[in-house]
């Protein structure tokens, strides 16, 4: 049986029409809130998050990974029949039970295996190193990796203090977006396009750093009207995503490979700030980054694939162009796919 590589076939996003920009939501949790008022220009001051995009109140995130998804499925010529397994990815979900996956299935008309990947901002990349295992193992030809966020569901606009508001704030900057890849089997080879490498490493003592226990056994024990909202310890979190960033370098080290060698490199985007630390820890170029996050906010996992789609419509990526995704996730968790388009 002949050696098979996972390419990274075609990819898509779709980004809910209605647009909020920052003043509004500031409004909108002042008239919440008062007589407490967030002071104004604060929240894009220090995220760097003009407005976010937001989900209608009839859009789950399985209809926001299928419109993606259909995306895809037509740009790459695929059809239902083609999908060998479909996996859906993301921070958020339609319910607890049953799994998002089956769902997206069922709108889509697909009749293939499916099941969720989760692991909060990482859970595409995870499923993108899943689709990978599994194509190299040849147990499946083609992969569609979905993607549904809707993190605006999440977000805390009444806040009785100044303390509330902090633990609140990281949230502000979350959008709703779609995302969707198509992987599939290719032949293996030196200069073959598809999935070079992936590394993953966490440290899962900051995982009470950021949290949503809302829907969880932890919350049905809790009764708390707080926990229904994201909230996040950011110095915390920070730094232990920070203390991740030598096992980066050692990786490429070990591939022989260096930042500049990328065309591209996709990076999660929360804080523009965050954006600079990162260059600054790994040496990363910024004219290698294709910076999505001021217009379209915190888009949670569906963050890289954004980026990539942008890349390739702006011409920063070609096919035969090295790339990286680079992972950061709530938990906390790191990860790096290195692909050649």
């Amino acid at each position: 049986m002949s050696d098979v590589r996972a390419r990274l076939t075609g990819a898509a996003v779709h980004l809910p029409e209605r647009w909020i920009g920052m003043a509004e939501r500031e409004a909108g949790i002042a008239a919440a809130s008062a007589p407490f008022a967030p002071p104004p220009g604060l929240i894009t001051q220090l995220t760097g998050v003009e407005g976010v995009h937001v989900a209608a109140p009839d859009q789950q995130a399985s209809d926001l990974a299928v419109c993606a998804a259909r995306k895809v499925l037509a740009d790459t010529g695929a059809q239902p029949a083609d999908i060998d397994l479909l996996l859906f990815a993301a921070s958020s979900q339609d319910m607890i039970e049953p799994a998002t996956s089956h769902i997206v299935a069922a709108k889509l008309g697909l009749s293939c295996p499916v099941f969720d990947v989760k692991n909060a901002c990482n859970s595409v990349l995870n499923a993108l190193e899943v689709a990978q295992a599994l194509i190299s193992a040849h147990r499946y030809r083609t992969v569609l990796i979905t993607c549904g966020e809707v993190p605006s569901t999440a977000v805390r606009m009444r806040v009785p203090d100044a303390a509330a508001f902090t633990r609140a704030f990281p949230a502000y900057g979350f959008s709703d977006a779609g995302a969707a890849l198509l992987v599939t089997a290719g032949p293996d080879g030196p200069d073959a396009p598809g999935v070079l490498h992936c590394d993953f490493a966490a440290d899962s003592r900051a995982w009470q750093a950021a949290t949503l226990r809302y829907g969880g056994s932890l919350d049905l024990r809790e009764q708390d009207d707080e926990h229904r909202y994201f909230r996040m310890d950011g110095v915390h979190l920070r730094s232990a995503l920070r203390s991740l960033a030598p096992r980066l370098r050692a990786l490429l080290d070990a591939l022989e490979l260096s930042v500049t060698d990328f065309a591209f490199v996709g990076v999660h985007q929360v804080a523009v700030g965050d954006i600079g630390t990162l260059c600054t820890l790994t040496g990363l170029p910024e004219d290698r980054l294709v910076v999505t996050l001021p217009r379209h906010g915190n888009v949670a996992s569906a963050s890289l694939p954004l980026q990539l789609v942008r890349a390739l419509e702006t011409g920063k990526a070609h096919p035969g162009d090295l790339i990286a995704l680079l992972g950061l996730a709530a938990g906390s968790s790191a990860g790096l796919v290195v692909a050649r388009l």
